[in-house]
C-alpha cells in the first residue's frame, strides 16, 4: 500500500486506516455522523491526494481529448474546470473525470484512484492516432502532486487567510494559479463532491505538510476538523453525484446514468454512434435517486421491486443521511419507474421497504 504526502498526520490525529485503491487511506476520525454534519455546518478538510493527475500537451492534445472524452472540451477557456467521461468502446465508461484547461495546448486530467492504471492504458491507446507520446505529451504526474479537499461554508473564507491572490469570486469549476501558503503556483479550483462548497489545492508533494498546516491553523476559528473518505461518501450521496464502481461501470451508460448533459454529439469520439443511438431509441433502464419512506437502510446489490414484489433493479450505493436522519440510495430500475415521486420498495432482509424517486442536484 502507498502512503500520500498527508499521511503521518492521519495517523497522528488517530484515523481509522484502511486499504483503499492501493493507497493507506483515513476512513474516519471522530466519526462519520460527526464529521459529516462538520463539512455541512463549517468546515472539513480531505487528503484526496490518492486521485491520479495526468498531464495533455502539445498541439494534438485538444484534438485527443475530443476523441476519447464525451464532453465538448473545445468549449473550455483556460481557467475552466469540466466534468466528463471516458467512453470504453462498447457504451460503458473507463472512468469520470475533470479536464483542466490550462492553455490551448495545456490539459490536467484528474481521474479517479481505482481507475488509475486502468485509464493510463485506455489512453495510451489512442495517443498515438493523435501523436502523443506517453511520459511526454502525455505524462502520469499521480505520485508527484499532493491534493486536498477543503470543503464547507466556511472553506473558502479558511484558505483564502493564506492565499495571496482574491479566490471569493472563482466561479464553479474554474481554478487559478495562486500562492498558497506561501506555495507559489498552487492550483485552487472549485469543483467538489460534498455539495457544501470550497475548493481543491493541487501542490508539490514536498509541500504538502505546509499547506496541512496552514490549512489547519487558519480553519481553527471555525472548528475545521479533518474528514475520511467514509463522511466524503455520505455527503456525495446526499446530493447524488456518482461514484464510479458503483453507481456508473464499464457496464453503464452515461445515457442510463442520467449524465448525458456531459455526452456532446457535435464532434467525434469514442461510442459516439452508440451513445447517440441510445439518446435517440431511449434505454431500458435509468439511474435514479431515491429516498425511504419506510425506515431501513439501503446498501449496494439490494433489490429495488414493484408493489407486487417483482424485482425491477438494484441498489448501487446506499446509506443514512446524517443530514436528513432518513434512508437515501441510487439505484438503476427500469425506465417506467425512474419518474420523480415514483413509489418503489427496497428489498431488506426479505422485507419490501416504501421509498419514492427522489431529485438531487
Amino acid at each position: 500500500m502507498k502512503d500520500t504526502a498527508f499521511t503521518k498526520y492521519h495517523i497522528e490525529l488517530g484515523a481509522k486506516i484502511v486499504p483503499f485503491a492501493g493507497f493507506n487511506m483515513p476512513i474516519e476520525y471522530s466519526g462519520i455522523i460527526d464529521e459529516h454534519l462538520a463539512v455541512r455546518s463549517r468546515v472539513g478538510v480531505f487528503d484526496v491526494s490518492h486521485m491520479g493527475e495526468f498531464w495533455v500537451k502539445g498541439p494534438n492534445a485538444l484534438a485527443f481529448l475530443q476523441y476519447v472524452t464525451t464532453n465538448d472540451v473545445a468549449a473550455l477557456s483556460p481557467g475552466k474546470v469540466q466534468y466528463s467521461c471516458l467512453p470504453n468502446g462498447e457504451g460503458g465508461i473507463v472512468d469520470d473525470l475533470l479536464v483542466y484547461c490550462i492553455d490551448s495546448q495545456t490539459y490536467l486530467l484528474v481521474v479517479n484512484a481505482s481507475n488509475m492504471q486502468k485509464d493510463w492504458e485506455h489512453l495510451n491507446q489512442y495517443a498515438g492516432k493523435f501523436g502523443l507520446t506517453a511520459g511526454k505529451e502525455l505524462y502520469d504526474a499521480s505520485s508527484e502532486i499532493a491534493l486536498l479537499a477543503v470543503q464547507g461554508p466556511k472553506a473558502i473564507e479558511t484558505v483564502q487567510k493564506i492565499t495571496a491572490e482574491t479566490i471569493t469570486d472563482i466561479p464553479y469549476y474554474s481554478f487559478c494559479k495562486a500562492t498558497v501558503a506561501g506555495i507559489e503556483n498552487a492550483i485552487v479550483s472549485i469543483t467538489g463532491y460534498t455539495g457544501a462548497g470550497g475548493c481543491e489545492i493541487y501542490v508539490a508533494n514536498e509541500d504538502a505538510p505546509k499547506l496541512w498546516n496552514a490549512v489547519f491553523e487558519a480553519g481553527k476559528e471555525f472548528g475545521i476538523k479533518p474528514v475520511g473518505l467514509g463522511a466524503r461518501d455520505t455527503l456525495r450521496l446526499e446530493m447524488g453525484f456518482c461514484l464510479y464502481g458503483n453507481d456508473i461501470t464499464d457496464e453503464t451508460s452515461p445515457i442510463e446514468a442520467g449524465l448525458g448533459w456531459i455526452v456532446k454529439f457535435n464532434k467525434d469520439f469514442i461510442d459516439k454512434d452508440i451513445l447517440l443511438r441510445q439518446k435517440s431509441e431511449g434505454v431500458e433502464r435509468r439511474l435514479v435517486n431515491f429516498d425511504m419512506i419506510d425506515r431501513g437502510v439501503p446498501r449496494q446489490h439490494y433489490e429495488i421491486c414493484n408493489q407486487e414484489g417483482d424485482k425491477i433493479g438494484e441498489v448501487t450505493s446506499g446509506t443514512m443521511s446524517p443530514s436528513r436522519k432518513i434512508g437515501i440510495g441510487m439505484g438503476y430500475v427500469k425506465v417506467d419507474y425512474s419518474k420523480k415521486d415514483t413509489e418503489i420498495f427496497i428489498k431488506i432482509r426479505g422485507k419490501l421497504l416504501k421509498s419514492k424517486v427522489a431529485k438531487r442536484v
